[in-house]
């Protein structure tokens, strides 16, 4: 492989501050991925698909009733805070949108971004402990093939918070030496 066929290990876009290496682009993609599974998952016990559970656990999760909204709209709402580690990375991160009153084409104070990224980032690293720990000493009412299924599922979001703080840290150091 020659050098000119290698690809670069750092992507700069002519938009952003400064180049952005691949691990971080991958990294924020990665915390997208990570929160698909388990929403995908609530989303199918909303729609009745047979996931093993028992009727315990339909009626813990409030179903039939206020889980049919609150499950879904927990899944949007997980995904769409994924959705905002991309712009650690993307240039809508360092320069807030023109179509916004007031703040439109204005470069994003570091802090706007940092400090809710890092707030994001303990909160899932909590939860993904907190998952681990529940998942290893809960008593559900679920079948074998339905505890995997779930366990599958909601594993991957333990690696949420962790790639979130990488970025986050990433992100502050970028925009701090590259103004």
């Amino acid at each position: 492989m020659t050098a000119a066929t290698k690809a670069p290990a750092v992507l700069r876009t002519a938009r952003t501050a400064s180049a952005v290496p691949r691990w971080a682009r991958r990294a924020a993609a990665a915390a997208v991925w990570v929160t698909l599974p388990s929403g995908l998952w609530r989303v199918a016990v909303v729609l009745g698909v047979p996931l093993g559970l028992g009727e315990s656990e339909y009626d813990a999760m409030l179903l039939p009733g206020w889980g049919l909204l609150i499950l879904p709209l927990l899944s949007l709402a997980q995904e769409g805070a994924a959705w905002l580690t991309l712009g650690l990375v993307r240039p809508w991160g360092e320069r807030w949108p023109r179509r916004l009153p007031w703040l439109g084409g204005r470069r994003v104070p570091v802090a706007a971004a940092a400090v809710p990224a890092a707030l994001g980032a303990l909160a899932c690293t909590i939860y993904g402990v907190l998952f681990v720990w529940t998942t290893l000493h809960a008593e559900m009412d679920i079948t074998v093939w339905g505890q995997w299924l779930m366990n599958a599922c909601y594993l991957p979001m333990v690696a949420w918070g962790p790639l979130l703080g990488a970025v986050t840290v990433h992100y502050v150091r970028r925009r701090r030496v590259h103004g």
